[in-house]
C-alpha cells in the first residue's frame, strides 16, 4: 500500500496502529506494543473466529513494533513507507551508522524528486505577444509586437552551473535581441559568484557575488561594463528576512542611470503582497501588488504603478487548471491605455498575451472592458464549467468506488472484527467514565468529507453515502485513557488506527466526534491528519 497521499504527508499507518506519535521514543513504542499485545494476544480467545482475528491483528502489531524499534528500518519507513521496506531497498554494508543511512536515503529521495520535477518542468522561458484591437479594426493586422526570452541551466558539477539564455523583441518594423551566458560557482555554503557575458542589443560583461552575512541577511554586489559605450554600473543590494513570512530589500545602482530602491515582500498560505519605492536620476516610481488565494485553485490579484513614467491599475484573477498549470486574466487601465492581459503559466514557462483595447480613457469603454469579461467568466463558470467538473468528479467517484469496492469491503470487515476484540474493554472504559461524568464518546464517524457534510444537513444518508463512512465510536472509547482524555496524533492518517479503515480511498476524509463531559455536549470535526485532543471547551455545542 502506498504510504503517501496524493498531496498530503505520509500515511504512517504503523504509528497509527500502535497509537503513538511519529516522534515517539523507543520506550514509548515498546510500551504501546505491550498494551496492544495484551489486547490481541491469541491465547486470550477460545472461539475459533475470535482467535483468528486476534492472531491476524497480533501479527500486525508485532510487525509494526519490529519496524519502528529498528532504527534503520524506521528511517527507511519514514521516508519511503512500506514500499521502501518490501521492495528490498539495499543500502550497502558500509552504511552501518544511522547518519550514513539517512544521508543515503536523502540522496535517493532528492534524485527521485529531481526526476519527477524534470519530467514536468522545462527550461524557463516566456513569450509575450501584444495584440491591438484598434489596429485590427483599421485593417492593419492584429499583431502589435512580440518578445521572447528563454534560459537553459546546466549543472556541470556540485558547485558549478552554467546558464545560457537569450531574448528577442519586435515592435512594428524594429526589433532587437541579445544572448547571455552566466557561469555560477558556489564558493561555500554562504557565498557564491557569477560571471556574465551578453552580446547583442546590450553587449556587456559583468561579475556578481552574493554572501549570507547572517542567518537572516544576504548581501549582493555586482559590477558590469558596457562593451558599446564603456560605461560602468555598480550595484549593491541587501535582503533581510523580517519575519517567517516577509522580507525586505534595498538596492543601490551607480552608473549612467543611478537609482535607489526599497522593497518589501510577504508570502503566506492565503495571500502574497509586495511593494517597491524607487528614486532615480531621471525617474521615480512606486509599485505594489496583492494576491489573495480564495482556495487551493483560484486567486484574485490587484496591482498598481505610479511614477514619472507610469500610472496604471491592474485587477484580475486566475485559476489553477492542473498541478503545473495556471491561467490568469487581468484588466489594466492607465496612461498607456486600456488592456486585457491573458496569461498561461506552466512550470517555468509563461505565455502572456496583452490585448490593447483603446488608447483613450473613455469611461464607457473602460467600464465595458471591466464588466464584460467578468460577466462572461461567471456565466461560463456557473452554467458550463462548474456543471462539467461536478459531473466529471461524480463520474470519477463512481469509477473509484467500483474499482476499490472489493478492497473497501475487506478493510471494513477487518475493522469490524478488530472492533469486536476491543468491545469489552471499550465498554468497561465507557461505563467507568459515565460513572465519574467523564469523557464519553457518544458518536464518532470517519469518512468522506462531503458525505459527512451532507449528514449534518440531512436526517438520513442514502446507501452510496453510507458506504463512504464508518462508525468508529467504539475504538475511540477504547482509546480514552485512565485520566479521561483522548489524543490522536498530528500527521498520522486516521484510517490506520485499530478498528478504523479507509471507506473511500482517494477521497478527502474527516473525523466527526460527538462526546459528553461533565454533563455537557461537545462536537468537533477534524481533517484526516489533524491532531485531536479531548475534551476541549471550544468544542462545546
Amino acid at each position: 500500500m502506498d504510504e503517501k497521499g496524493n498531496n498530503g504527508p505520509p500515511n504512517r499507518d504503523l504509528y497509527a496502529l500502535l497509537h503513538v506519535s511519529p516522534d515517539a521514543s523507543e520506550e514509548e513504542i515498546r510500551k504501546a506494543y505491550r498494551q496492544w499485545a495484551q489486547v490481541y494476544h491469541p491465547d486470550k480467545y477460545q472461539a475459533p473466529h475470535m482467535k483468528e482475528t486476534a492472531t491476524h491483528n497480533f501479527q500486525r502489531i508485532c510487525e509494526a513494533y519490529e519496524i519502528l524499534c529498528d532504527e534503520n528500518k524506521r528511517q527507511i519507513y519514514d521516508i519511503y513507507g512500506m514500499e521502501g521496506l518490501t521492495s528490498g531497498l539495499e543500502l550497502g554494508p558500509k552504511l552501518s551508522k544511522a547518519e550514513e543511512i539517512r544521508e543515503e536515503l536523502e540522496r535517493l529521495r532528492r534524485r527521485k524528486e529531481e526526476e519527477k520535477f524534470s519530467a514536468h518542468v522545462r527550461p524557463t522561458g516566456s513569450i509575450l505577444a501584444t495584440l491591438s484591437l484598434p489596429q485590427f479594426l483599421n485593417g492593419d493586422g492584429i499583431m502589435k509586437g512580440m518578445a521572447m526570452a528563454s534560459e537553459v541551466q546546466l549543472q556541470v558539477s556540485k558547485r558549478n552551473a552554467i546558464a545560457i539564455g537569450g531574448n528577442l523583441a519586435v515592435t512594428g518594423k524594429s526589433g532587437g535581441g541579445a544572448a547571455t551566458t552566466v557561469f555560477r560557482h558556489q564558493i561555500s555554503s554562504v557565498s557564491s559568484i557569477e560571471f556574465m557575458a551578453s552580446a547583442g542589443l546590450r553587449s556587456l560583461i559583468g561579475v556578481q557575488t552574493s554572501r549570507n552575512i547572517s542567518l537572516h541577511s544576504t548581501a549582493t554586489m555586482g559590477l558590469s561594463t558596457s562593451l558599446k559605450d564603456r560605461s560602468v554600473n555598480l550595484s549593491n543590494s541587501w535582503t533581510r528576512q523580517l519575519s517567517e513570512t516577509s522580507n525586505g530589500n534595498i538596492q543601490l545602482i551607480l552608473g549612467p542611470e543611478s537609482s535607489i530602491a526599497v522593497g518589501w515582500q510577504r508570502k503566506e498560505e492565503k495571500l502574497s503582497a509586495a511593494g517597491e519605492l524607487k528614486f532615480g536620476t531621471s525617474s521615480f516610481g512606486a509599485s505594489a501588488h496583492y494576491t489573495h488565494r480564495f482556495s487551493s485553485k483560484s486567486h484574485g490579484r490587484i496591482a498598481g504603478r505610479v511614477g514619472s513614467t507610469a500610472l496604471e491599475l491592474e485587477i484580475g484573477g486566475g485559476r489553477r487548471i492542473s498541478n503545473f498549470s495556471t491561467v490568469r486574466m487581468l484588466y489594466s487601465i492607465g496612461i498607456q491605455g486600456i488592456f486585457w492581459k491573458l496569461e498561461l503559466h506552466r512550470g517555468g514557462q509563461k505565455l502572456i498575451v496583452p490585448i490593447f483595447l483603446s488608447g483613450h480613457l473613455n469611461p464607457v469603454v473602460a467600464a465595458g472592458a471591466l464588466v464584460a469579461p467578468a460577466s462572461l467568466y461567471f456565466l461560463l463558470k456557473n452554467f458550463i464549467v462548474k456543471p462539467y467538473y461536478l459531473k466529471r468528479e461524480k463520474q470519477k467517484a463512481i469509477e473509484n468506488m467500483e474499482r476499490t469496492s472489493s478492497q473497501v469491503r475487506e478493510a471494513r470487515a477487518a475493522a469490524e472484527k478488530a472492533q469486536q476484540l476491543l468491545q469489552n474493554v471499550a465498554n468497561r472504559k465507557r461505563n467507568k467514565q459515565m460513572e465519574s461524568d467523564g469523557l464519553v464518546i457518544t458518536k464518532a464517524v470517519y469518512g468522506n468529507s462531503k458525505a459527512l457534510k451532507k449528514q449534518d444537513q440531512m436526517e438520513h444518508l442514502n446507501d452510496d453515502l453510507i458506504s463512504q463512512v464508518i462508525d468508529v465510536t467504539l475504538p475511540l472509547n477504547f482509546l480514552v485513557n485512565d485520566s479521561g482524555q483522548l489524543k490522536l496524533h498530528k500527521g498520522v492518517k486516521k484510517s490506520g488506527i485499530m478498528g478504523f479503515c479507509d471507506p473511500c480511498p482517494g477521497e478527502p476524509k474527516v473525523l466527526s466526534v460527538e462526546y459528553t463531559f461533565n454533563g455537557q455536549k461537545y462536537k468537533v470535526v477534524i481533517d484526516d491528519y489533524d491532531e485531536l485532543l479531548l475534551p476541549q471547551e471550544t468544542h462545546r455545542v
